[in-house]
């Protein structure tokens, strides 16, 4: 959500700062703000305005001039969006300086009591508490004064420190919130997001939850928040900046689409193993004795993982006869669940830092549970805790709304329902249909792709429309609840997804010209249930596009997508509805890779 960067060098550093802003504007904001300062300077110097980075830019003066500073991107919380309650919040002082995201759950209380001690507040964040705890602590050093702060806080964070009187350092903290290191030559870098970073380094340190670090411009140190030194070794990230441009198109999500053929192609890569009609996938760490002591598979993430998560669940159970479902990971976490030894617990995340999974592996392991992580970010949070995992090597995505990760995890899903089966009761006939099928994929997906100006034509004939139904029979259902959600992320316009089968038990009566449905109807053995349903909506003056393996009669338009084994087909079919939400935002006018309201990783409950 909130994006946080710093640096402590030698170069002038509000240009750094604003570029690396930029970067994170992705994950969605209202505010921003820069605050610098250098070892011979006499005090912090700030900057702050509602709005994107652009506007903050705009009021940065010509002579603000320093070699360290933090700066932040804002999605509100506590306050509305105000250049008073933007970060970074700055102490009664004007030595304390924090930029911080995630939420400080005993805000209130705390305000209440430095309140009643005499303290003004300046804005309604929860951010200038943690501001004033630091400034007022009678700890000698930076640090301390901020592990003190830390111990009357609950909730999440991951903030940045400055303090005038300490200006050769930044101290930074994580708990529930990315924090991430860059180490450059004599220089240091701190984000929530290596997108801010890899400009300038590709040597990172990712920092676990409970951990603090002190940032001088030739060194660093990380260190528990109860003092104890800990050791942290560089990482090199896969990612280049030039990964982070638009290449040519005019959005984010446009290329993101765009880019799918070449990333199935990077997470099937190496991972086929001809001889045996089976998949390598290392990162389990999982024997065939072990796999084969699985009794169910429980799947869980939020949004479009979830989605994804739902079509791995139907492969897992079709070829590796495993019973399995998907489930919010937000709901799993509050409702005790119980926790089997024999089930295989999998966490979905596209950034692999949504903090309802990251609280659900948290509570899992807490109940020694086997956890398994399926994420795209190298070395995120939930990689990190997981007891193995698969990378799907999606690379960066900078759309809010998510597109070829979603693609890359159900192909993921596939591999692995694979490498279930194989171990199991799948035959190598099966396995090798099944490779067959995910070799195909790349050049399927270019087939989609080409037809974009038929389906943009499509977009701009149902763009008027107030609501929209999506419908789908078992592998299309799941395909039915992504497109929708894409439809109401990017364009705005409501949508709701249905098994088809439900028709009858409460949403025909919705039907009508001007509720428009998009029914998923694979060739598969439902073919003629699903033309069935078709007609129940023609037979009421619904207008139907069918997305299908041939055309549709009882459908206005048809969208034909190539046909694959059945197993496979839903990674297909939701492949033309990304393009369709796409071109409907575009007639609509929207900001189509920042929605209004959303952000990209969900670090906050």
């Amino acid at each position: 959500m909130c994006g946080i960067v710093g640096y402590i060098g030698k170069r002038d550093v509000a240009p750094l700062l604003l570029e690396g802003l930029q970067r994170l504007e992705y994950r969605g904001y209202d505010s921003a703000g820069v605050v610098i300062t250098s070892p011979k300077a006499s005090g912090l110097k700030m900057v702050k305005a509602k709005g994107r980075v652009r506007d903050l830019e705009a009021k940065v003066p010509a002579r603000f001039k320093g070699t360290t500073g933090i700066a932040h991107t804002r999605w509100a919380t506590h306050g509305a969006p105000s250049d008073e309650n933007a970060h970074p919040h700055m102490s009664a002082d004007d030595k304390v300086a924090v930029v911080h995201n995630g939420i400080v759950d005993n805000a209130s209380d705390l305000r209440a009591k430095l309140t009643a001690e005499g303290v003004t507040f300046l804005s309604e964040t929860d951010t200038e508490v943690l501001t004033h705890l630091i400034a007022r602590s009678p700890a000698e050093k930076l640090e301390d004064k901020v592990r003190e702060a830390l111990r009357l806080i609950e909730g999440t964070y991951g903030i940045a420190v400055l303090h005038a009187d300490f200006p050769d350092r930044i101290v930074v903290a994580r708990n529930g919130s990315p924090v991430v290191l860059g180490i450059g030559e004599k220089e240091m870098f701190v984000a929530s997001d290596i997108a801010a970073l890899v400009a300038h380094t590709r040597q990172i340190v990712t920092l676990d939850d409970g951990e603090m670090a002190t940032l001088k411009a030739d060194d660093f140190r990380t260190y528990t928040t109860e003092g104890t030194r800990t050791t942290a070794s560089p990482t090199t990230v896969e990612w280049e900046a030039a990964s982070y441009d638009m290449g040519g198109h005019d959005t984010y999500m446009h290329k993101e689409i765009f880019e799918q053929p070449e990333a199935v192609d990077r997470v099937l890569r190496g991972r086929i193993d001809e001889r045996f009609s089976a998949v390598h996938l290392g990162g389990l760490n999982l024997d065939a004795r072990e796999a084969r002591s699985v009794r169910r598979v429980k799947i869980l993430g939020c949004g479009t993982s979830y989605h994804a998560g739902l079509i791995g669940a139907q492969m897992i159970e079709e070829l590796a006869r495993i019973p399995a479902d998907a489930e919010p990971a937000s709901e799993f976490r509050y409702r005790n669940p119980v926790v089997d030894p024999d089930t295989l617990y999998i966490a979905v995340s596209q950034s692999g830092e949504t903090y309802d999974v990251l609280a659900a592996v948290q509570e899992l392991k807490r109940k020694g549970a086997r956890v398994f992580g399926v994420v795209n970010v190298v070395g995120s949070a939930i990689a990190r805790e997981s007891d193995a995992g698969v990378y799907v090597h999606a690379g960066p995505e900078v759309c809010v709304v998510s597109t070829k990760c979603f693609t890359n995890t159900t192909v993921a899903f596939a591999l692995l329902a694979l490498h279930l089966g194989r171990i199991r009761d799948l035959s190598v006939a099966d396995g090798k249909r099944i490779i067959e099928g995910l070799r195909k994929l790349p050049g399927q997906i270019t087939q989609i792709l080409e037809q974009e100006e038929q389906i943009k034509k499509i977009a701009e004939e149902y763009a008027d429309a107030r609501s929209m139904m999506f419908i789908g029979r078992v592998r299309g259902y799941p395909v039915a609840r992504e497109a929708s959600l894409k439809l109401k992320e990017v364009s705005y316009i409501h949508a709701e997804a249905y098994p088809a089968s439900e028709l009858k038990h409460g949403p025909l009566a919705l039907i009508e010209p001007a509720l428009p449905t998009v029914a998923i109807v694979p060739d598969d053995d439902l073919l003629e249930k699903n033309r069935a349903a078709l007609e129940e909506i023609k037979a009421r003056s619904g207008r139907i596009l069918a997305v299908a393996h041939q055309e549709q009669e009882k459908a206005d338009r048809t969208i034909v997508v190539p046909k694959n084994e059945d197993e496979l087909d839903p990674i297909l079919m939701g492949i033309p509805l990304q393009l369709l939400a796409y071109h409907t935002a575009l007639a609509l006018g929207r900001d189509i890779d920042k929605p209004r309201n959303l952000a990209k990783s969900v670090t906050v409950e």
